[in-house]
């Protein structure tokens, strides 16, 4: 399992992990276990671009259907192959197999609203 420790997370419980100029991108454990079981996602196609904060695509759920953010502004370089025909590793494995897509980050990127491991767990834990 990816350690949650080196990775640094948004407010809206997307977590992302940074590697020179490429960035995975996924929701947290805390997000898919608000969520339930995920049943369908709904993702942007190789070559899109986002800005931060922008909805890239969104998670349906048995209950509910919610937005996935940009975390950093990027162009999609690959979709999780992993999640199109089985969601539900989302659920099983948030970190590691069920991670979303993958961006090459811009050069203008702005990480200073991203939260490091405890900032994250105080927003969570209240």
């Amino acid at each position: 399992m990816r350690q949650t420790s080196d990775l640094l997370y948004t407010s809206e419980h997307e977590w992302i992990s940074i590697d020179d100029t490429v960035a995975t991108i996924g929701i947290t454990n805390f997000a898919q276990s608000e969520l339930g079981d995920i049943i369908f996602i709904e993702l942007p196609n190789v070559g899109d671009e986002f800005e931060s904060n922008d909805v890239f695509g969104t998670i349906e759920a048995v209950k509910t259907v919610a937005d996935l953010y940009m975390p950093l502004s990027g162009k999609i370089i690959e979709i999780n192959p992993n999640i199109e025909d089985a969601p539900e590793n989302v659920n099983n494995s948030p970190y590691d197999d069920g991670w979303i897509v993958k961006i090459d980050i811009s050069a203008n990127a702005d990480k200073s609203e991203l939260l490091n491991e405890e900032s994250y767990k105080k927003l969570i834990n209240g």
